[in-house]
């Protein structure tokens, strides 16, 4: 297979679109670091581009007819969008599906502590990390704390102009010698990734009668007082907070030639973003009904409430049905069964520094356009959804007809790789999937990159899918 440098088919003077497009997602993944914040976002664009909350058709009792646009929020932080088309839904849906969560360092309940003058907050890491690499960086905070009464604060501190910044320390190279002798698992354990937040003690109180009632912990004590006057928190509040320990800074380009796009969380969010600019994208009314899926907990195994496993999707798609006067739980198992899917997910950009866990001839490669992993799992193609060649030949004719640029790759050599998506998930329900987003470099580090190239042929390819698969 001939691999072609999409680069060519856009000139010099040509690129505007290209780098236009890379422009806002840039803008997107610096201010969306959480899938709460990637939710509201998106939830926001739909409203203004035209879509209805779908709660509310239900809510007031409305019909849907071919056309209408609708979206639905799962608990803030996974959302499916929708536009009906032409044919019964019953006959199947196109179906772009991405994650939105991103590996990261999650305070734990009861975080905040002092040792040694020092106050310190707790975390335990989410997803797959090279705990190494989350050291020595400046970092931020993002999440929400809910308060008894259901009020949610949220927060957001390192990433505004002026915020202070955190990070979880490391030790000189002076006294690193039995570090350095350990295995890169164990170099920086789990529970070293504790995060530096403050070294001012409390004013001391002068007055005699109250000396023995001094507090002892008074560095955690000002920071106490300061989340308080600052941000109305107490320390209880941790207990039903959601806090994420992320990359402070913005998303940069990256190169002399400004090509590629260093930031934190293109997996997967540099799918996710094309998948809804597509559906934004969708002009008329499709002939097949439009869905985009935009879910939570893939890098844990997709489970709870807001991962792909939960029966949100198979729910709001019935709602879908029954507002739009088809509904029978036959026609809901014939709209999943006959739908089509590409799950919106990344894979591993060849890195000539580290040649020797890939097989060049089915590796991803930067500038290569969107990528087609038939299969993922790990080793013997264990855990994977496993794509029909019938389907592959469909899309083929249809990417190469609108001229989209694509590639197919494997996550690594067969003893090497591995690694797995929402894919097999849909696929129970019989319908049609298959692995295809954008090549990462770096994938799971605090800082990945993607090429710009490679994330607008996956916008354009998401938009064909929609209207013509």
């Amino acid at each position: 297979m001939e691999r072609k440098n999409v680069w060519d088919k856009y000139p010099e003077n040509k690129r505007e679109d290209v780098f236009q497009f890379a422009e806002k997602y840039r803008q997107f993944i610096s201010g969306c670091k959480t899938e709460r914040e990637c939710v509201e976002k998106f939830a926001k664009m739909a409203q203004n581009a035209g879509y209805s909350n779908l709660k509310d058709i239900i809510r007031a009792g409305e019909s849907l007819k071919p056309g209408d646009k609708v979206y639905a929020v799962n608990m803030g932080k996974s959302m499916a969008m929708y536009i009906v088309g032409e044919q019964p839904i019953e006959q199947g849906m196109n179906i772009l599906g991405a994650h939105i969560d991103s590996p990261r360092l999650d305070l734990k309940q009861i975080p905040l502590y002092e040792d040694t003058q020092l106050a310190m907050l707790d975390t335990h890491y989410y997803g797959g990390v090279k705990k190494y690499q989350w050291v020595t960086l400046p970092l931020a905070l993002h999440g929400v704390f809910v308060k008894k009464d259901g009020t949610a604060l949220p927060v957001s501190i390192g990433d505004k102009p002026g915020d202070p910044v955190f990070g979880v320390s490391d030790l000189l190279i002076h006294l690193a010698g039995d570090q350095m002798e350990k295995k890169a698992g164990k170099v920086v354990e789990g529970e070293n990734l504790d995060i530096l937040i403050g070294s001012i003690p409390a004013p001391k109180n002068d007055d005699k009668k109250e000396k023995d009632e001094q507090v002892k912990d008074r560095v955690k004590a000002n920071i106490l007082s300061i989340l308080a006057r600052e941000y109305q928190i107490e320390e209880d509040d941790f207990v039903s907070a959601e806090i994420e320990v992320v990359p402070a800074g913005e998303a940069k380009d990256y190169g002399l030639d400004r090509s590629m796009i260093m930031g934190y969380g293109h997996d997967d969010r540099v799918c996710a973003y094309p998948s809804f600019m597509a559906m934004l994208g969708v002009e008329g009314v499709p002939k097949r009904t439009s869905v985009c899926l935009l879910v939570d907990k893939e890098e844990i195994g997709s489970v709870g409430a807001t991962g792909m496993e939960s029966r949100f999707f198979e729910n709001m798609t019935a709602e879908l049905l029954n507002a739009a006067g088809q509904y029978s739980e036959l026609a809901l198992r014939r709209a999943l069964a006959n739908s089509k899917m590409l799950s919106s997910d990344v894979s591993a950009a060849f890195d000539p520094n580290y040649p020797e866990v890939s097989e060049k001839k089915n590796a991803a490669y930067f500038g290569n356009g969107l990528v087609f992993n038939k299969y993922t799992g790990s080793r013997g193609k264990s855990g994977s959804n496993d794509a029909n060649a019938e389907y592959m030949a469909h899309l083929r004719d249809l990417f190469d007809r609108n001229d989209v640029a694509y590639q197919t790759s494997e996550l690594g050599k067969v003893d090497q790789g591995g690694g797995g998506t929402i894919a097999y998930i849909l696929a129970n329900f019989g319908m049609e999937v298959i692995d295809s987003g954008v090549a990462v470099m770096n994938m799971h580090a605090p800082w990945e990159i993607i090429s710009k190239a490679d994330l607008y042929e996956a916008y354009r390819g998401y938009k064909v899918f929609l209207l013509e698969a």
